[in-house]
């Protein structure tokens, strides 16, 4: 029987194949085709749709090499799924030893999953990564995970009518039948709440910003010539503020580095805050410009055509995602999370930001889904994390 078609999608091979054409599952090691095939095969899937804006090509192939700082400390295989010649399906088994020893379990992870729409594929892709990871020791697979929730995380469940903003993850809508039918259950939901920019904030925050001020908060923007020392302030924050969060695995100095290297050209100085106790950073608020808008005209490409469609649209940017946000907990509460955004509002109304997305906040989060609804944020999609026991 042929592979079915996604309505999707484009055929997903030669239909002059013989029924019998089984499906082989291949390792991808440090071959340029074989990680061409790993990358290009969204582009095949997605072809038809139009929220599809990968990331830059280049980007995507070395994040795939140990010049990727997640690799000191994880083990990561990647396979390709194939029926004949033609890619059909993909899956990434990742063991995550900084996870393992900061929760001490036996947790092993799958990620960068794609695969047309037909069962046989995801079942095989996914009986590779559980046998990687039993041949481990591990008992339990969670996903996707591209590659720890410090990265995109997620499987889009809900929500498909709007296109994903800068670092989350898209996927078609098949894909969650595709994961329940090779065993996999929901382990945890996570949510995107969008957010109509107005020119004022609700009064409560005015109001329980002035309380944070009168305790001895106060915040400052963070500047481009000190990005290093400001984000090692985000550091410090997220490392305490997430340290007791579902899944969570600290940031380690190396992959600082690399964030900043990514941030660099696309952050913006009045739209990232800092807020201090003393001389302590206790909380952390920024909103990234949504530069899915610019890589969506790119479709992962760089040339010089579209270098200077890139520079005539980059200022048309009118939507940012809420991307680093933490307070500690003992600084929780005293209206510094007010304090914060009444900050940030300034420079959004400066840049002409129409939409925020506050993503992603855990389903049991609910004093930060309470903030998002306090400023009138709907929750619009939904992202789920799978797991499933190992034999």
């Amino acid at each position: 029987m042929p592979l079915k078609r996604s309505v999707n999608s484009l055929p997903l091979f030669d239909e002059t194949l013989k029924e019998k054409s089984q499906i082989k599952i291949y390792e991808v090691t440090n071959d340029r085709r074989g990680i061409d095939e790993f990358i290009n095969l969204p582009f095949v899937i997605y072809k038809r749709d139009k929220h599809f804006c990968p990331r830059l090509i280049r980007d995507q192939k070395r994040q795939f090499t140990p010049e990727n700082p997640f690799y000191s400390h994880s083990k990561v295989r990647l396979y390709i799924a194939k029926q004949g010649n033609e890619t059909i399906g993909r899956i990434a088994s990742i063991i995550n030893y900084n996870h393992l020893k900061y929760h001490n379990d036996k947790t092993g992870f799958f990620g960068f999953f794609e695969s047309y729409e037909d069962h046989r594929i995801s079942r095989e892709l996914f009986k590779k990564v559980e046998e990687d990871l039993s041949n481990e020791g591990l008992d339990k697979m969670i996903g996707p995970m591209n590659f720890s929730t410090n990265a995109e995380c997620g499987l889009l469940v809900d929500g498909f009518t709007e296109p994903p903003m800068i670092m989350m993850p898209y996927n078609l809508s098949y894909y969650e039948s595709l994961l329940i039918s090779s065993g996999l259950k929901k382990a945890k939901d996570l949510f995107a709440f969008l957010y109509i920019l107005q020119d004022t904030l609700p009064e409560k925050v005015y109001r329980v910003s002035e309380i944070a001020k009168r305790r001895g908060a106060r915040v400052r923007l963070i500047n481009k010539k000190n990005l290093s020392s400001d984000m090692k302030a985000f550091q410090y924050v997220y490392n305490k503020a997430w340290s007791n969060n579902w899944c969570f695995v600290p940031i380690i100095d190396e992959e600082l580095s690399e964030s900043i290297k990514e941030l660099k050209m696309i952050i913006k100085e009045d739209i990232v805050a800092i807020a201090f106790m003393g001389d302590e950073p206790v909380g952390f608020l920024g909103v990234i410009s949504d530069f899915n808008q610019i890589l969506k005209i790119l479709m992962g490409r760089l040339n010089p055509l579209n270098i200077i469609r890139a520079l005539i649209n980059i200022k048309r940017i009118n939507q940012g995602r809420l991307l680093l946000f933490g307070i500690i907990p003992e600084f929780r509460n005293k209206g510094i999370e007010a304090l914060l955004f009444c900050e940030v509002h300034k420079g959004l109304l400066k840049h002409k930001i129409k939409k925020i997305e506050f993503s992603w906040i855990l389903e049991d989060n609910l004093p930060t889904i309470k903030i998002a609804e306090l400023f009138g944020g709907v929750l619009y999609k939904k992202y789920r994390i799978f797991q499933k026991e190992l034999k």
